[in-house]
């Protein structure tokens, strides 16, 4: 008789909730017993609400892999934006400068370059599908400690212990799991806060994602199916206090401006909120009995909206070889077997975390050289064949990154 493994999935955001549901549907799921625990309340969304604060760009690849699991289309059918252009340009040009970035579906033939969709959507609808597997999730159930037991892990809550062949640790940026292991993260601070809200613009946003580079971060603006935008703006953190305190005619008026009014004038239709941007990357994915996937391993700046993608790609990477070392009689904690998730996805992630700081930074240099010299860089890259038609095949996560 084959045994019988137990997986503790910590962590009920969209990477952990993701990987279970792709777990539960490996060709070899039978051999596995899944559990989700997460300290907070199970996620939970109504549409008459109004859209949520948080959204993140899910690309065409993440939705493909959302579909395969069954989730995708009650996030479709709820609402689910789909952006076919995407303009990039710095502030000393305009939208439709030579200089600006300019990407548009039809270019590469795909119908969409991706979905703008609320978080609370996405992990409702793979909720849904992890109820219909039946698999034991537990919910508010902070834990306490973690401690190596033989070949397992066991994990203490307020209320019991639960036992695991192997931990895979979804659990977000703080990650606890993290740091009971022992692993150590490195952080580089931007010295920004991401300032979120939803504005309803005065021209159409004609289903185009936008983001404009300024001295003092870059202002990203997602198209939302009603008609409105969910602006990101990486600012200093007084400034974004300044923005969280402002009236809505005066945030209204400062977004305006900030987005050189390419979609006229701005006018605030939703709630604010900030967070702290820091990068983040963990010194090891693994270890025997241990894995880390999403935030938990890695975190970048939002800037271009790759952080959702990335953790769906873990997911998906490290499903992948949990069902083949099944398939192959080897214990799906051991080390090797883990590894090879680590070799395929953390120098891709490493890569992304350090070009997205690399860009901020340029960015945000006030050099008139620097300034001539990313004007050039951009034109070129417009001009790039090739190159160009590569970036936007990884940005669209067509096929999984990172693999076996």
């Amino acid at each position: 008789m084959k045994p019988v493994y137990d997986v503790a999935v910590v962590g009920g955001g969209v990477t952990g909730l993701a990987f279970a549901a792709l777990l539960t549907q490996s060709e070899n799921a039978e051999l596995l017993r899944i559990t989700l625990v997460d300290a907070g309340e199970k996620a939970s969304h109504a549409a008459e609400k109004g859209v949520a604060l948080r959204v993140s760009a899910f690309a065409t690849g993440s939705a493909e892999l959302l579909e395969s699991v069954g989730a995708w289309r009650q996030i479709a059918d709820t609402r689910a934006c789909p952006y076919e252009a995407m303009r990039v340009w710095d502030e000393t040009d305009t939208e439709d400068s030579s200089s600006a970035l300019r990407f548009d579906a039809a270019e590469f033939g795909v119908q969409q370059l991706g979905f703008i969709a609320e978080n609370v959507l996405v992990q409702d609808a793979l909720l849904n599908v992890l109820d219909a597997s039946g698999i034991e999730m537990r919910f508010e159930s902070p834990m306490r400690s973690m401690k190596r037991v033989a070949r397992q892990f066991e994990l203490a809550f307020d209320d019991d212990t639960l036992r695991a062949d192997l931990v895979v640790a979804a659990d977000g940026a703080r990650s606890f799991v993290r740091r009971c292991a022992g692993i150590e993260a490195k952080s580089w601070p931007y010295d920004q806060d991401a300032f979120v809200t939803h504005l309803r613009p005065e021209r159409p946003h004609r289903n185009t994602a936008r983001q404009r580079f300024l001295r003092t971060g870059p202002l990203g603006m997602l198209p939302l199916l009603d008609g409105r935008i969910s602006v990101v703006w990486s600012v200093p953190p007084e400034l974004a206090a300044t923005a969280k305190k402002a009236s809505d005619e005066d945030l209204g008026r400062m977004l305006s401006d900030a987005s050189d009014h390419v979609l006229g004038e701005l006018t605030v239709e939703g709630p604010r909120g900030s967070f702290p941007l820091c990068a983040r990357h963990a010194q090891h994915y693994v270890m025997p009995g241990l894995a880390l996937i999403g935030d938990a391993a890695h975190a970048v700046h939002p800037l271009a909206g790759q952080g959702a993608n990335l953790g769906l790609q873990d997911a998906a990477t490290l499903a992948d070889i949990i069902s083949d070392a099944l398939a192959s009689g080897m214990h799906p904690g051991d080390k090797p077997v883990l590894r090879r998730y680590e070799r395929g996805r953390k120098g891709a992630n490493a890569t992304m975390l350090h070009f997205m700081t690399g860009l901020n930074q340029l960015f945000k240099a006030d050099s008139r050289l620097l300034g001539e010299l990313r004007s050039t860089g951009m034109r070129l890259f417009n001009r790039s064949g090739p190159v160009r038609e590569r970036a936007v095949k990884v940005a669209l996560g067509v096929g999984r990154q990172g693999g076996r």
